[in-house]
């Protein structure tokens, strides 16, 4: 067995770098040793090509050279040597060369788990990272070095592929799952014929360690690297089902934090060095961070199947007021998203209810649009009794909407110990708003035109004090089957202060299925085209109209005031 190393900068590393692309392709496994140890090798020496050629020629001999050899990514699984898959083991006896990355140390995790494979007339090409951490003198910095290093590594490969022989890349899990041979893949697979084994991924490795399905019927799969931010770790999170969250080590703390936050931390499981020698299970609330090697996962297994919380009066449960947006489940915000997951009840208006996703073992409570305040006070009893409540609204809950219900039914006393968060939503002025332009971009008013909790003669009141003030205004609930004259009376209000010109921007569904924007001047608004479905934004003597150059009318209203 003959031994060909390769190396760029000579770097001192100390540390592995919890995002390091030296360890790319380790993501996919655990941490640590497998069983069967890993070979220890000495100093890599700087190399080019012709060194290449020279000592694989003294290693083999003249290889053929009638046609391009074969590249192989060979997927490894996540470590113990026993779940390679039979096309993997059968790879490796084809080649000719075997290649596999390792730090500057020496050891490959990825030949260890293939040594009982490996032949004495197998060429190996140890890929040797010239960095595992940030720190670099090279004048492209970290990146610049690693380029640099995949350049050289994936010419050193083609050295044997141009000389007819048959290449395997050794990776850890699957090779296009974090694995560091896509980076030979992209150098060379356009030029050889390739091919790519998979392997089992740590992410199927830690679920069945922990004996727990990883997503069930329509639940959705999401993987995460702990390197991206916190927020955005924090609100992909609340966001997801199921999760796996990768590259642990330094980065643990802060996903534990990201855990926490997102209201998932009690589900969190932890798995280390799957399948490997060291493992360890256990849940990600106790684990000692400064613990934490690179190979481990973060796993928020399926809900479906998750024992259901019991009622219990000495243990309150809570209240979340969501707000959906105008529409379906794009206008949805991460943080709405993680408390609809979270729920075990969701109770709202049965149109809203619709719109949220159906999760196995959530209870669905839903009523007409017209008993708010009964809707409250049931939530709130189900939270008294210990239950996790969403209560939805559509658009955003505080505007003209359940928010308000729920706290005024919360200051009873018999609901005093419930918690009640309101969450945020996309409000239906802000939705059609942007699908004109920018109609609210100075002072506006948002009234609504339904009488049934106020009387006409303050809805008048205000309408001509908004008009007066010459704000936008955008006029929720303008009218319905039942109420059919308020737009009418509206419209003449506003002319006693505005322009008849003045745009008028009809939003209906926005979002739905039924969407219809239209500009109308505030003259030519009618009534009839107006319905519990639509919003009014109505400009001011400022608010201006151009066409736009995909068809529908731009609207906007300037920033900037006249002095005069």
């Amino acid at each position: 067995m003959r031994q060909v190393t390769g190396s760029a900068e000579e770097e001192q590393v100390n540390t592995v770098s919890d995002d390091a692309a030296a360890h790319d392709a380790a993501a996919n496994g655990g941490s640590g040793t497998p069983a069967g140890g890993a070979a220890t090798y000495g100093d890599p020496a700087p190399c080019g090509r012709a060194a290449v050629e020279a000592r694989t020629t003294e290693a083999t001999g003249a290889a053929g050279t009638d046609g391009a050899g074969r590249l192989i990514g060979v997927g490894l699984g996540p470590g113990d040597p026993a779940l390679m898959t039979v096309r993997a083991v059968e790879a490796i006896a084809e080649a000719d060369v075997v290649a596999y990355h390792s730090a500057r140390h020496g050891r490959s995790i990825a030949r260890s788990i293939a040594e009982r494979h490996l032949r004495a007339d197998h060429v190996e090409e140890a890929l040797v990272y010239p960095v595992t951490t940030e720190s670099t003198d090279h004048p492209g910095g970290y990146r610049g070095a690693l380029e640099d290093f995949y350049t050289e590594a994936s010419a050193r490969l083609a050295v044997h592929l141009d000389a007819g022989r048959t290449v395997a890349v050794l990776a850890e899990g699957d090779p296009f799952f974090y694995g560091s041979y896509m980076h030979m893949h992209k150098r060379l697979a356009h030029r050889y014929p390739t091919e790519v084994v998979p392997g089992v991924t740590s992410v199927s490795a830690a679920a069945a360690r922990l004996g727990t399905p990883l997503s069930e019927a329509e639940e959705a799969l999401t993987v995460l690297p702990g390197t991206l931010p916190e927020e955005e770790l924090t609100a992909r999170l609340a966001s997801s089902d199921a999760v796996a969250v990768m590259k642990l080590g330094r980065t643990f703390p802060k996903v534990r934090r990201a855990l926490e936050r997102s209201g998932r931390l009690a589900e969190a499981r932890y798995v280390e060095r799957a399948t490997m020698e060291g493992e360890r299970t256990g849940r990600v609330a106790d684990v000692d961070p400064d613990s934490v090697p690179y190979f481990s996962v973060a796993v928020l297994p399926s809900r479906v199947g998750a024992p259901a919380r019991e009622c219990r009066e000495d243990s309150p449960g809570e209240v979340v007021v969501v707000g959906t947006g105008p529409a379906g489940p794009l206008w949805l915000t991460p943080e709405t998203r993680g408390a609809l997951a979270a729920a075990d009840d969701v109770v709202g208006y049965t149109t809203y209810l619709d719109r949220v996703p159906r999760r196995d073992g959530q209870r669905r409570h839903g009523s007409d649009n017209r008993v708010e305040a009964e809707r409250a006070e049931f939530a709130l009893e189900l939270a008294r009794r210990g239950r996790r409540v969403a209560v939805v609204s559509g658009g955003d809950p505080g505007v003209f909407a359940m928010a308000t219900a729920v706290l005024e039914a919360a200051e009873q006393d018999a609901y005093a110990d419930v918690p009640v968060r309101v969450l945020p939503g996309v409000t239906a002025a802000n939705a059609a708003a942007a699908r004109v332009g920018a109609p609210l971009g100075h002072d506006y008013a948002v009234l609504s035109l339904s009488d049934r909790l106020k009387p006409w003669e303050v809805i008048a009141g205000r309408l001509r004090a908004a008009a007066a003030a010459d704000l936008v205004l955008a006029l929720y609930n303008p009218g319905s089957r039942s109420r059919t004259w308020q737009v009418g009376k509206a419209r003449e209000v506003l002319l006693e202060h505005r322009a008849p010109d003045t745009p008028v921007v009809v939003a209906r569904d926005v979002g739905g299925d039924g969407e219809r924007v239209r500009t109308v001047p505030l003259a030519e608004l009618d009534p009839d085209q107006v319905d519990m479905r639509t919003l009014l934004l109505v400009g001011s003597s400022q608010t201006r109209t151009f066409d736009g150059a995909d068809g529908p009318a731009r609207v906007w209203t300037p920033r900037r005031y006249p002095e005069d």
